[in-house]
């Protein structure tokens, strides 16, 4: 089996945890006799300079020939506008790909403290095109505007289709890896007819899987609920600025967000990528922490029916953070990117060994 995973790296600590990545799984392919190609572009501010775009439409058709994308963090805030080729790397390859869910676990690690003390162990199914997401929800221009100066407004859109999307996949996978319960989250005694629809969409598909627990709880209750009992959640199933908010909370209270994986999915791709940001501000110092690429890149293999190198990864990766001495400084180590990085390499050869 060969497989060919596009990357790129990004902004800011992308590059750097970007290779980090292509070495862990490089390393992982390698044990388990995978044939596996990396293909690197430039988007961001790279590809701004050198082609007039931070996500030229060549590196569009390259994400759709791969077998699957690792995209590291940019800075989109900084980019120009959109008429000057400043456009959102992610946003654009969500569309373009239709990458509808965006699965974001939140699970604490042995002997990592976390802000509470308490164990986290959930996933959350965020919704990933529509919402009030102004750059994605409408088929041409921005989902905000000003219809006189100084008054704002912005639109929000919730569809059947996409709900059902993620609704069902937040079920098969709540089915498939064992989990006992599925929490839609939403905001519906406000938002009554945007959320009501997404709510009744979630409700026909629960009906549909009676040995899947299913309940509902607002938005602003479920953010002092997982501060107060994280326990209380196992699947999330949410629409997008309300699951981009929680996934946020939920993975600092499982250690923090630099440890926090994401995959992007779609009928026919997939895209890993960091939840973290850029982080300029420590770029090229072999400070950076590549945990989340690394194990955005896990949850990629996996969807890419190579359990056992996710599985080598994640359980290499798992290890060098349960370990204070194989740490990155960010939370308590003393490694840096790159010294961090061959320790969770020679931790996969040892268990793989």
């Amino acid at each position: 089996m060969a497989l060919k995973l596009l990357c790129l790296a990004g902004d800011g600590i992308g590059p750097e945890i970007m290779a980090a990545t292509q070495m862990v799984v490089a390393a992982a392919a390698a044990c388990h006799g995978l044939d596996l190609q990396f293909e690197d572009r430039e988007i961001g501010f790279a590809a701004l300079e050198a082609q007039q775009s931070t996500i030229p439409e060549s590196v569009i058709e390259a994400a759709r020939a791969a077998d699957g994308v690792v995209l590291g963090p940019v800075s989109h805030n900084a980019y120009p506008p959109r008429k000057a080729g400043g456009l959102n790397p992610s946003g654009v390859l969500r569309k373009e790909l239709d990458l509808f869910a965006n699965i974001r676990p939140a699970t604490s690690v042995a002997g990592l403290p976390t802000p509470t003390g308490a164990p986290v162990d959930l996933v959350i199914f965020r919704e990933n095109l529509e919402g009030f997401y102004a750059d994605r929800n409408l088929h041409s221009g921005p989902g905000e505007f000003m219809p006189v100066p100084g008054v704002a407004m912005a639109m929000r859109l919730v569809t059947r289709h996409a709900s059902e999307r993620i609704g069902r996949a937040a079920f098969a996978y709540a089915e498939r890896e064992g989990r006992k319960r599925v929490t839609a989250v939403h905001k519906a005694n406000v938002l009554r007819t945007t959320d009501g629809l997404f709510l009744e969409v979630i409700r026909e598909i629960a009906a549909d899987h009676p040995d899947i627990a299913y309940d509902e709880v607002l938005v602003d209750a479920a953010t002092a609920l997982l501060v107060r009992d994280p326990s209380r959640f196992d699947v999330i199933v949410t629409t997008n600025m309300f699951g981009d908010i929680l996934s946020d909370l939920a993975t600092e209270l499982a250690g923090g967000l630099g440890l926090a994986a994401s995959l992007n999915l779609g009928p026919h791709h997939a895209a890993a990528q960091a939840q973290h940001g850029s982080a300029p501000d420590i770029a090229g110092q072999d400070k950076a922490n590549p945990t989340s690429l690394i194990g955005s890149a896990a949850m990629l293999m996996a969807q890419l029916d190579c359990p056992s190198v996710a599985l080598s990864i994640q359980t290499a990766l798992t290890e060098a953070l349960s370990r204070p001495a194989t740490r990155t400084a960010d939370i308590g180590g003393p490694l840096g990117t790159k010294a961090f990085t061959d320790s969770v390499i020679d931790l996969l050869w040892e268990t793989d060994a």
